[in-house]
């Protein structure tokens, strides 16, 4: 029997709370930016005429801070296994190797490939893996959304709720974006998909869709990204959203809220939130705005400040929706650093990791269920309930699920079995749709040899 000590010190937490102030890194450390003054920083027109889309501009902010084999691995990459286009805003670029103060010539190449937010934004071909460098079941819509618009744009998945893809363009791309077949510009490796309607037109069918469908009160808008859609058209968009009697929960996604803030501390942006949202409450409609944040450094003072701008002008929540990724946010520490930092720093409320989907290209950062299962429990205890982010699986065919609500798992091939509750769009008629049991896939290099052997025997693995 251990004997217990009285007054003895408590053994060492696994992770210990610490609140750190928010740090807006200074952007004239990089040779591009030296001269750029805080006013222009500011500006949001500033920000998107400086975003970076190609290894040359990308050179010339950073310079020779960075090694020739890094500029030659991103454009690699670029130029044969990119599924995103390059665009970075100087906001975003600015938060990579943030805490590093450069000394000489080549000092920040290292800090640059081990940098969280440089891993999932702007990918090199190092990062790849050489033997799965895609899992044989990933496709490029792995939500089979397009399978499941009502209207073009529209994704009727859910019984209450429905995806408005309004537009295919953001401020930034993503890496491991889930709509890679229609977000952004065509790639070499990837000629995207293209909305056939015109915007005014598939709005408009949107809108009547929802006017049509009573059972639907949850519209989440999103793209692409709000934050590029002109705002009177976004605001019209909403207003008429309000105007439908069913529609209850409005969400707002864009990942610009951290990636571009700049263009939510626009005074038409504000004055037009402000009006959306009195509104809402007047309507008893919820609004509420998503945004995507996967690392810590990512949440500067500027972020906090257009999260309260939102807030202030009456939005009810703003969430986060974040992204599981090997080398960018795939341990506990760094898990909860970042929940912590937005709830603590900008007020912004954990709510979602995803599990990285089955887009071509993305084994290298996507995880086994068993590792989220971990990361799950790790995050128990130390946030309020309210504010511990669920960590889900998106099972194509099913929707989103807690990692731990899967059905069976066969762990020697990486194969879980899920089951459902509802009919999505596609499935009125398939008198099977509540019991048939859905694959999700593990990558494959997290399988033990006897199944990784097993799918060299049944895939190609390229």
């Amino acid at each position: 029997m251990t004997e217990t000590v009285v007054g003895a010190p408590p053994a060492p937490q696994p992770y210990s709370y610490r609140r750190s102030a928010l740090h807006e890194p200074d952007w004239r450390r990089f040779p591009g930016w030296a001269q750029v003054s805080g006013e222009e920083w500011r500006s949001a027109q500033w920000q998107r005429a400086h975003c970076v889309k190609n290894v040359g501009q990308l050179q010339a902010v950073l310079g020779d801070l960075v090694g020739a084999a890094f500029y030659e691995d991103l454009a690699a990459d670029v130029g044969g296994q990119a599924t995103m286009s390059m665009l970075l805003p100087p906001q975003m670029l600015n938060t990579m190797t943030s805490g590093t103060e450069p000394s000489g010539a080549g000092s920040l190449t290292e800090p640059m490939y081990a940098d969280p937010v440089r891993r999932y934004m702007l990918p090199v071909a190092s990062d790849r893996r050489t033997d799965w460098t895609s899992h044989p079941y990933a496709s490029r819509d792995s939500l089979h959304e397009q399978e499941m618009w009502a209207v073009e744009g529209l994704t009727h998945r859910y019984p209450t709720k429905v995806l408005a893809e309004l537009l295919s363009t953001c401020p930034q791309y993503c890496g491991h974006c889930t709509r890679m077949d229609l977000v952004g510009n065509s790639t070499p490796t990837v000629d995207k998909l293209r909305f056939v309607g015109k915007p005014d037109t598939r709005l408009a069918d949107m809108l009547d869709y929802l006017r049509r469908t009573p059972g639907v009160r949850d519209v989440v808008v999103s793209g692409g990204d709000v934050a590029n859609l002109p705002w009177p058209r976004l605001e019209a968009f909403v207003a008429a959203l309000l105007d439908i009697d069913n529609v209850r929960d409005i969400r707002l996604a864009s990942k610009a809220l951290m990636g571009l803030p700049q263009h939510w501390l626009q005074d038409d942006v504000r004055a037009g939130m402000g009006r959306l949202a009195s509104t809402a409450r007047a309507r008893g409609v919820g609004l509420a705005i998503h945004t995507h944040v996967n690392a810590a450094q990512s949440v500067t003072p500027l972020v906090a400040e257009a999260t309260r701008a939102m807030l202030d002008a009456g939005v009810r929540d703003v969430r986060n929706q974040g992204v599981l990724m090997r080398g960018v946010n795939a341990t506990v520490p760094q898990l909860l650093d970042l929940s912590f930092t937005l709830l603590d720093g900008a007020g912004i409320m954990p709510y979602y990791f995803y599990m990285c989907d089955m887009i071509p290209a993305s084994e290298h950062w996507r995880l086994a269920v068993w590792e989220a299962q971990e990361l799950q429990h790790g995050l128990m205890g130390y946030l309020p309930g309210f504010a511990t982010p669920r960590i889900v699986c998106d099972v194509p065919y099913v929707g989103k699920r807690w990692v731990h609500q899967v059905h069976d798992y066969d762990r020697e091939r990486g194969i879980t079995y899920w089951t459902k509750n509802y009919r999505t769009g596609i499935e009125h008629e398939d008198p099977e749709a509540l019991t048939r049991q859905y694959e999700y896939y593990d990558p494959v290099h997290t399988l033990p040899e006897s199944g990784r052997q097993w799918w060299r025997t049944h895939a190609d693995p390229t």
